[in-house]
């Protein structure tokens, strides 16, 4: 652990204008403030937080921020309490603590009301300073280098997957590669236990085998580009464990068969002479087809800038080269912590970091914690793309985006108005998925608005939260619609027509604040016909209830649907979750839910239809197949067997034809889904017994 005096040494090192006094003094109140507390190690709980001020001190942060972290722990740890830190540290240092207090509130199994308002709350502290994110950052890389000392497995466990899925790629986003590769790598260990060792033992023995390749390969890069006239700084590693095993896993090989696991860096002087040590490196050996990223022309969204390529060395060994300058070496080590270094220049930079601001504009429209920690986490842990507007204009997406994701990225309001796109000149579906480099331009219309079925393809937090804030609005002014529809039936049944007061007076008996949420409630079918009828009018049923609500016509959710709106399922077309569906209005029915390339549709107009999709739960469905077996005894008998062995259900059964060759017949089958469909009629086509087997 840090004594005192090394700790403000550190920071005095690169900062002689610290604030030498706060700093001793926030050392001491942690050691008083922590007193006999101790870690799993058995060690004195002050020296967590001392460590975590010492990870940042390599990053050259400010007083303040090593401030926060000697004090991180101590308002949620000890009897501290904020008003003490503002006193004492000042209002930034109380705000930072309160913002890192807040995050490391955030569980794993993030799924609950209390995780969700944490986050928020975190998020909108982050946006203010995202100091706050690197304290939190090297709190938890510390915690990952002690995690071994915890007896229990399992919480080692879920502290190690809480890494991996919300901390390392926060750190990965904000530029911070080296704590996102140690702490992916103690997470790996403890994750994979199996996986790491197998790993890190053949990485051992490749040592062994070849204990001075990568410094004969280092060395021969530094006199390429010496001939070239390029003073270059050369460095080589072998990739960490977890990438090598991502690798693996991704590309489904072994890792002998996994080539390119050693990684280079050439550092020179300018951005002109990044370009020319390109050039020489791809004169010399073959560069691997699409393994070239110019992110100096295009950066990473979190700053990064290089150029990486991936070069065949030797005839037989794959390896990958990454050229920059100092500076941006610095950014990619330090990535947003780099900002931070230049207190003594008063520079300060904007903190404000764009896909933070893109947070906080989802903040406002979720609707619920689910949606806030979906949106959060795709905006956080994606990888990213460039694409570029008509003008030139650079656009940073998640990989897999859309051009309606596109759209939303440039403005609300184009998103809103999307009726089509020209990718790189050529007209696109909205579901086109972008590449990398791709020129767009969204086709707009004023008359045109969010639809529920964007929702299947728009991929970023930001156009998700627009769509689903839209079709919220929407599908409540139908359900008002809707309820005034349905409250004007029911007064005509009244014995008198209701008078003036009659609405207002209805409200205060069913506790409702406005004439609004009652319509939406009589929609929604809240309350029966026979209470509206007796809170509007009093003694109008006699007492007894009549107009009970409907029995429910299906339990499969469909989204698209006004809730609480009746509807079912064709009889011709047999949808199923996972079919691509529309719904059919017709006056006084229920929606009538179709397949997308139901015969039927063709007798409607597209102003009848609503665009539909299955709920996120929907399971469960009634599908019709055509079957032709062999006249041969047992054949049916073979198909049920079959039938049940794919976990299918048989509710239904007519023969159509028969003759003394095969005989035809149509099934009614109970099944998951359509793709649980379809590798049912794929089994029943193998079967030697079965001629043919179609969906009806």
């Amino acid at each position: 652990m840090l004594r005192q005096y090394e700790l403000v040494d550190r920071v005095l090192s690169y900062d002689p204008d610290a604030d030498e006094a706060m700093l001793n003094r926030a050392y001491v109140f942690s050691v008083n403030a922590h007193g006999s507390q101790k870690r799993a190690s058995g060690d004195p709980y002050f020296s967590h937080p001392i460590e975590v001020a010492g990870i940042l001190t390599d990053l050259h942060l400010d007083d303040e921020t090593i401030v926060t972290a000697i004090l991180h722990d101590t308002v949620e740890d000890t009897v501290a309490t904020p008003e003490d830190i503002q006193r004492l540290f000042g209002d930034n240092v109380a705000r930072m603590v309160d913002g890192v207090t807040k995050l490391s509130k955030i569980e794993a199994q993030t799924e609950s009301e209390r995780a969700a308002e944490n986050l928020r709350k975190f998020l909108l502290a982050m946006s203010d300073d995202v100091r706050v994110l690197l304290v939190k950052l090297a709190d938890r890389l510390h915690n990952m280098r002690t995690l071994v000392h915890i007896k229990n497995p399992d919480k080692r466990k879920r502290i190690a997957r809480e890494t991996m899925e919300i901390y390392a790629p926060l750190a990965e986003r904000i530029g911070m590669y080296e704590f996102m590769k140690e702490m992916q790598t103690l997470a790996f260990r403890e994750v994979e236990p199996e996986a790491y060792e197998s790993i890190t033992k053949r990485l051992d023995s490749l040592k062994v085998e070849g204990e001075d390749r990568i410094a004969k390969i280092a060395s021969g890069l530094k006199l390429l580009l010496s001939r070239g006239g390029i003073d270059a700084e050369i460095t080589g590693r072998e990739k960490h464990p977890y990438s090598i095993w991502k690798k693996m896993s991704e590309r489904h090989v072994s890792l002998e068969q996994l080539s390119d696991i050693m990684a280079f860096r050439a550092i020179v002087d300018t951005e002109e002479e990044c370009y020319r040590a390109l050039g020489v490196i791809h004169r010399r050996w073959p560069m691997v087809p699409g393994r070239f990223k110019d992110y100096i022309s295009t950066p990473k969204r979190n700053g990064y800038r290089s150029l990486h390529t991936s070069i065949i060395h030797a005839g037989d060994t794959r390896i990958e080269i990454q050229i920059r300058t100092r500076d941006m070496h610095a950014q990619a080590e330090y990535g947003l912590a780099a900002h931070w270094a230049y207190k003594a220049s008063n520079v300060r930079p904007d903190t404000q970091v764009s896909w933070i601001k893109d947070l906080i504009e989802i903040l406002e429209h979720a609707d619920s914690p689910e949606e806030l920690l979906e949106h959060t986490r795709m905006a956080m842990y994606q990888d990213r793309i460039f694409a570029f507007t008509p003008k030139g204009e650079l656009i940073q997406l998640p990989k897999g985006a859309t051009p309606i994701d596109f759209a939303y990225a440039v403005h609300s309001n184009l998103g809103d108005q999307a009726v089509g796109a020209k990718v790189n000149g050529r007209v696109v579906p909205l579901r086109t998925e972008i590449a990398q480099g791709d020129q767009v331009q969204i086709l707009r219309s004023k008359a045109q608005e969010p639809q529920a079925n964007w929702l299947n393809f728009a991929i970023t937090g930001k156009a998700r939260a627009a769509i689903r804030r839209h079709i919220r609005h929407k599908e409540r002014e139908e359900t008002i619609a809707l309820g005034r529809k349905l409250y004007d039936e029911i007064v005509e049944r009244l014995p008198t027509p209701p008078g003036e007061a009659a609405i207002p007076d209805a409200l205060r008996r069913l506790k409702l604040q406005d004439e609004a949420s009652l319509m939406e409630a009589i929609a929604r079918r809240q309350f029966t016909d026979g209470q509206v009828m007796e809170a509007v009018m009093p003694g109008s049923t006699d007492g007894e209830d009549e107009h009970d609500l409907p029995p429910q016509q299906h339990a499969i959710e469909i989204k698209g649907l006004t809730p609480g709106v009746a509807f079912h399922f064709s009889a011709e077309c047999r949808p199923v979750p996972g079919d691509r569906i529309i719904g059919i209005r017709r006056p006084g029915e229920p929606i009538e839910v179709h397949r997308i390339d139901c015969p039927s549709l063709a007798d409607t107009t597209e102003e009848d239809w609503v665009d539909l999709t299955w709920g996120d739960k929907a399971e469960g469905g009634i599908a019709q197949i055509e079957i032709t077996l062999k006249n041969e005894p047992g054949a049916l008998g073979a198909v049920a067997t079959l039938i049940g062995q794919q976990k299918a259900n048989i509710l239904g059964l007519r023969m159509d034809n028969r003759d003394t060759t095969f005989h035809t017949n149509t099934m009614d089958l109970e099944v998951r889904n359509a793709a649980h469909l379809m590798r049912l009629l794929a089994a029943l086509r193998a079967a030697d017994v079965v001629s043919s087997a179609e969906r009806a």
